[in-house]
């Protein structure tokens, strides 16, 4: 099966078994799903999760309850702003600056820019886990994101500022219909899964998919780098 047809696949199971949840449609996102609680508490039980104090999340619904629990026990998270569209293209969400009434809304999308500071990828610390949202994902890691890429373009630019590097935990949590057998092999560019977790179980994937390293220029048209100033920034004369 292919990318798209997969994507459409899982959101299709997702919303006629009734395992979708706010915002709906789940088709054309990071699905939303029925106990996304209990997947994140579930990925803040392995040692990885407390090892953290430096989190980069992924922005989508799904994710909230592990970037609220990421503030709520101390630890910084990064969250990339939309599109990257502005050369600070990360949110730093600082728990020690945020009273602890607002812990759970500062990380929303709708508040984020209250209680955030806008940063730029040089003033961004080593991160020491990753969490992505999927549509769909193996048990050997390999992810598919919604298609548009940015979820491997971010950890492109961290790579290549080394701010990530191969002891980089990168985690996802989702439905179980949303783990596959079916999903073609990862592009060079696709970032594979360390963790899978589910509201269920904990996958560790030992993944024999490797990382990209650094940003893949050549697939980025100029238009997709006009776009985005970071981009601008970094790319090599």
């Amino acid at each position: 099966m292919n990318k798209a047809d997969l994507r459409t696949a899982v959101w299709d199971e997702l919303e006629e078994s009734g395992a979708a949840r706010f915002p709906f449609p789940p088709h054309g996102r990071i699905p939303n799903f029925a106990d996304a609680k209990a997947a994140a508490d579930r990925l803040a039980a392995t040692p990885e999760w407390a090892d953290a104090s430096t989190v980069k999340a992924n922005p989508d619904s799904p994710q909230l309850p592990v970037r609220r629990r990421a503030l709520r026990e101390g630890k910084t998270v990064y969250m990339a702003v939309p599109r990257l569209r502005d050369e600070k293209c990360f949110y730093e969400l600082d728990p020690a600056t945020i009273d602890d009434e607002n812990l759970d809304s500062a990380p929303t999308v709708s508040h984020v820019e209250t209680y955030a500071k806008m940063v730029g990828p040089d003033e961004v610390p080593s991160i020491d886990l990753v969490v992505s949202g999927s549509v769909a994902v193996t048990e050997q890691g390999a992810r598919i994101g919604k298609g548009e890429g940015f979820s491997d373009l971010e950890f492109a630019i961290l790579d290549g500022l080394a701010l990530v590097d191969e002891s980089t935990t990168i985690a996802t949590t989702v439905h179980e219909l949303q783990v596959r057998d079916d999903a073609p092999e990862p592009d060079d560019h696709d970032v594979p899964m360390d963790l899978v977790v589910t509201p269920d179980r904990t996958l560790r994937t030992e993944t024999p998919y490797s990382r990209p390293s650094g940003i893949d220029w050549s697939a980025l048209s100029d238009e997709r780098v006009a776009e985005m100033p970071i981009l601008q920034r970094l790319r090599p004369e």
